[in-house]
This record gives C-alpha cells, sequence and structure tokens, in this order.
C-alpha cells in the first residue's frame, strides 16, 4: 500500500503542485446592496486573484469574513484583507510547505500545519507566533480547531491524530485507528467527535474526548483526501482518489448520496455556511458546486490551471476561495 512517503516526491513535483504567487488585487467589483441587482453578478465572477514567488498549498477565511489565510510551499503564512487584497502580516518560521491551516473560532488566533513536522499557533493580528506544537513524527497535512475554541486536532504522514490543548500545546491524547496517512480531520458542531480521512480507504469517527472509535466508514476505494463535517452535524462529506464525494450519515456512517460529477481526485471539499450546498476541488481542475441533499449539480467553476487543493467558503455564504495556480475568490451565490 502506498503512504504518503513514497508520494512524497510526486506531491512535490506532480500535477498538484501549485504554480507560485504574490497577491494582487483584481477585478475587484461592488457588489449592489440590493438582493436583485446582487443576483445578477454572474456564478464564478472572479473578485481576487493572487501570484506568488512560492506556490500556495492552503487557504482559510477568517471566522469574520474579513481575512484570508494562505499556507505557502516555502513554510510562510500570509494573512490578506479579504476584499482588498492587501498584506496584514506574513511570517516565516516553519521550514516546510504550510499544508493545512485553521482560524481559532474567535478569530484571534490562526494554526498552520507543515511538513516539517510542526503546527505552529500564530496571534492573528499580528502575525507573532504563540506556540509550537511538535508531537508528530512527520509530514503534518490536517489541521482543524475545535468550534468551542479549546483544542486543535492535527494529524499526518506518522498515521497518527493528535489532540492538543490550543493555549498551552498541551498533548491531551493520540488517536492511532488508521493504518496509513492521515490527509483531513474536521470536528462536529458540538465539539464532541472528530472524523478523519486516510490513504487507508477509511474515515473514521471517534470521540474527541476519550479518543474511543465510534465508527468507520468504508464508501471509498482509494485514498481519502477530504473530509468535511456538515453544519448541522448530521452528515459528513469524503471525497478522494476513486474521484468521488460521498455524504454519509454522521452516527450510523448509512450512505446518503454519492456525487460523480468529477472526472480525477477530489482533494478538497468546503459546506456552505447554511448546510444547503457542497464545494468540491478535484485534480480535473474544476470546483463544483451542488445540491447537498440531492446531488444536483448546480455550477462549475473552471477553467483552471491546475488541480484544486483547497477550498474555504465565506462566512456569509457567498464567495468561494479556492486555491489552484493561484488563490482565487469568486462568486458562488
Amino acid at each position: 500500500m502506498y503512504t504518503l512517503r513514497a508520494f512524497k516526491s510526486f506531491l512535490v513535483t506532480g500535477t498538484f503542485l501549485m504554480t507560485t504567487m504574490l497577491l494582487i488585487a483584481c477585478s475587484a467589483r461592488v457588489v449592489p446592496a440590493d438582493s436583485e441587482q446582487a443576483n445578477r453578478i454572474p456564478l464564478g465572477t472572479t473578485f481576487l486573484s493572487t501570484q506568488s514567488v512560492s506556490s500556495v498549498f492552503s487557504v482559510a477565511w477568517s471566522p469574520d469574513g474579513q481575512h484570508l489565510a494562505l499556507g505557502y510551499a516555502d513554510g510562510s503564512v500570509q494573512v490578506r484583507n479579504a476584499t482588498t487584497g492587501k498584506i496584514d502580516f506574513t511570517v516565516q518560521s516553519q521550514s516546510g510547505h504550510v499544508w493545512a491551516l485553521a482560524w481559532s473560532p474567535d478569530g484571534k488566533h490562526l494554526a498552520s500545519a507543515s511538513w516539517d513536522h510542526t503546527v505552529q499557533v500564530w496571534d492573528a493580528s499580528t502575525g507573532k507566533s504563540q506556540l509550537t506544537y511538535r508531537g508528530h513524527t512527520d509530514l503534518v497535512l490536517a489541521v482543524a480547531w475545535s468550534p468551542d475554541g479549546t483544542r486543535i486536532a492535527s494529524a499526518g504522514s506518522d498515521d497518527t491524530v493528535q489532540v492538543w490543548n490550543a493555549t498551552s500545546g498541551q498533548h491531551i491524547f493520540t488517536y492511532r485507528g488508521h493504518a496509513s496517512t492521515v490527509e483531513s480531520v474536521a470536528w462536529s458542531p458540538d465539539s464532541s467527535r472528530i472524523v478523519s480521512a486516510s490513504f487507508d480507504h477509511s474515515v473514521q469517527v471517534w470521540d474527541a474526548t476519550t479518543g474511543g472509535h465510534l465508527l468507520t466508514y468504508r464508501g471509498h476505494t482509494d485514498f481519502v483526501w477530504a473530509v468535511a463535517w456538515s453544519p448541522d452535524g448530521q452528515h459528513v462529506a469524503s471525497g478522494g482518489m476513486d474521484d468521488t464525494v460521498q455524504v454519509w450519515n454522521a452516527t450510523t456512517g448509512k450512505r446518503v448520496l454519492t456525487y460523480r460529477g468529477h472526472t480525477n481526485a477530489i482533494q478538497a471539499l468546503a459546506w456552505s455556511p447554511d448546510g444547503k450546498r457542497l464545494a468540491s476541488g478535484s485534480w480535473d481542475t474544476t470546483v463544483q458546486v451542488w445540491n447537498a441533499t440531492t446531488g444536483q449539480q448546480l455550477f462549475t467553476y473552471g477553467g483552471r490551471a491546475d488541480v484544486i487543493g483547497s477550498l474555504a467558503w465565506s462566512p456569509d455564504g457567498k464567495r468561494i476561495a479556492s486555491v489552484d495556480d493561484q488563490v482565487r475568490v469568486w462568486e458562488a451565490s
């Protein structure tokens, strides 16, 4: 079975390596105040795009909708104004690719997961480092902040998920239920459970307090790259190398639907804040937005130059930030 260790050179040089970027505000358009006019903005209208001297791997939208955090291949993290593109700060402390980012629920802090085996927590207004978590022994590929703000879950190619105190960095427990690289993690909205997606083809749900295993979902036939918990806590979406996104009951593991709109692997998923839509980013270079209940495709954001590696839906549900060869912010509703 492949693991990320055998996959590292591919991850660095393969088709989904993003070409690089320095953020520029472009084609910014004023959204009309009334809803009738706002609806006239075509889906997919690009409001902001980026270019940089280093490949971008991850994007995360701040809880207040005002800022975007970007993670780069050179180990830097950048926070920018989501409307103007103005740089708030850039920090460079990690020595490996910043593969994932997570904001604290109050928007005051930012966690970055790196290939240098660390997770760092930053002050989101100043860029000052708050703590470094060193519990992993290999690439850290996922990081998620608990909705109650007290804990952080991180995971990677050491096949573990680790949960630790978001303030002190104190290790709480390690979940060892997977047999291969853990690529993605997500918290339930009530902070009671964690779901993790692995290259062992499984998605697992477990108790976020004790680490006790609750269920294993085995609907995928290949690596599972992405997982996301619905805002109402009832469902989980997962996607991977079998070119499908699957939505299933978070308690029973029963599959609700399978979305087959993509022609290549799915690496990124994001629920709309109202839970009615899902956005999926694929190695086929498209982002597709679809009805999370019926699976009906609503819109395809295509024509990108590279694999879609990361997605973030704005808190108001109107725009999506996606990572391909650039970070792009575009109209989603």
